[in-house]
């Protein structure tokens, strides 16, 4: 049964548009081997272990929320990635608050020989792509000053991707943020 809106309720003539305030509160990703995804997420890129739930499941955040990157192995134990040219998780964006903290990531996924899949200059932000030990996407990125995005002369948000200068970048990151040895066993 189709039941027609009303034609003269305004609520219904409107497109919706969702609280400014919502936010994507955390990710949980699907990994083959949690030990070797934990080296990644908690030994490279620093993130703190929350709770583990038994042997299937780890939560990790920065900054003591309770998780912004949950990794399981409850279907996916053993697992393969998906074939490219699948449908899934394209990347998982990882946004940090300064340039400098940017580079210090940038600077340790190096230290740890991580491939980097790419590097761009988005006008709104300056991200890093690369992938985790399970090929999941990761970018990582800082926003630029919102006062300084591109806009047309109508005032249209006008992105783009140009090269991203990753050795001006890492001369941002501060002196010490170097990794001390190889991702630790956790």
């Amino acid at each position: 049964m189709v039941v027609a809106a009303p034609e003269n309720n305004s609520q219904t003539n409107s497109p919706y548009v969702v609280d400014a305030r919502v936010r994507i509160g955390h990710v949980h990703l699907k990994v083959a081997d949690l030990q070797r995804a934990l080296r990644f997420y908690a030994g490279v890129r620093g993130m703190e272990v929350m709770q583990r739930y038994g042997d299937g499941a780890v939560f990790l955040s920065a900054g003591g929320y309770h998780h912004h990157i949950a990794l399981n192995t409850w279907e996916s134990l053993g697992g393969s990635p998906p074939a490219e040219g699948a449908t899934g998780l394209y990347h998982t964006a990882i946004v940090y608050p300064t340039r400098a903290a940017l580079a210090t990531a940038l600077r340790r996924v190096l230290e740890a020989k991580i491939p980097l899949q790419g590097a761009a200059d988005h006008g709104v932000s300056e991200s890093i792509y690369l992938n985790d030990p399970d090929e999941n996407g990761v970018e990582l990125y800082c926003d630029k000053p919102k006062e300084k995005w591109p806009r047309s002369a109508d005032g249209k948000l006008e992105m783009y991707t140009r090269r991203l200068d990753l050795h001006e970048l890492l001369k941002e990151a501060p002196e010490g943020s170097e990794m001390e040895s190889g991702p630790r066993d956790l």
